[in-house]
């Protein structure tokens, strides 16, 4: 077991294997330009390793989509202004559904845990808390 210790099989300290998570989280933004999508994309951020207690060493990579009406700044920019310089980013375009939501950045973070899966709350802010009102905390939609 020792020697699985430091090579992502087994926590430093903990008798427990470790396992990968995706944690999911969304938040709208008001307008299309770079300061907006930065300072949304970051608050996000934020709230997901607040709320779930991880840290920059657990992640693995980190997924974004945003929707087509979103071009002026790529989420991932937000993601390295936050301070995740040395993990795998990837940004893509939201499909487009009719009816659906806008000004929308969403992300899949990609991470090491022990933790339980139903330990984790996953982060839906603003009008996108419309997406999962189910996974919505009060007072997420004011954010």
């Amino acid at each position: 077991m020792d020697s699985l210790v430091g090579q992502g099989w087994v926590a430093p300290g903990n008798l427990f294997p470790m396992s990968v998570f995706a944690l999911r989280g969304a938040i709208t933004v008001d307008s299309d330009t770079p300061e907006e999508i930065r300072e949304r994309t970051i608050q996000l951020l934020e709230q997901m390793f607040e709320r779930n207690n991880i840290s920059r060493a657990d992640i693995i990579s980190v997924f974004f989509t945003s929707t087509v009406d979103l071009l002026s700044l790529p989420p991932a920019a937000a993601a390295r202004a936050f301070g995740l310089t040395d993990v795998a980013l990837l940004c893509a375009q939201e499909a487009q559904v009719q009816g659906g939501l806008e000004k929308c950045v969403r992300v899949m973070l990609h991470l090491n845990t022990t933790k339980e899966p139903s330990e984790f709350r996953h982060v839906f802010l603003r009008r996108a808390t419309e997406v999962r009102p189910d996974l919505a905390e009060p007072g997420d939609e004011n954010f």
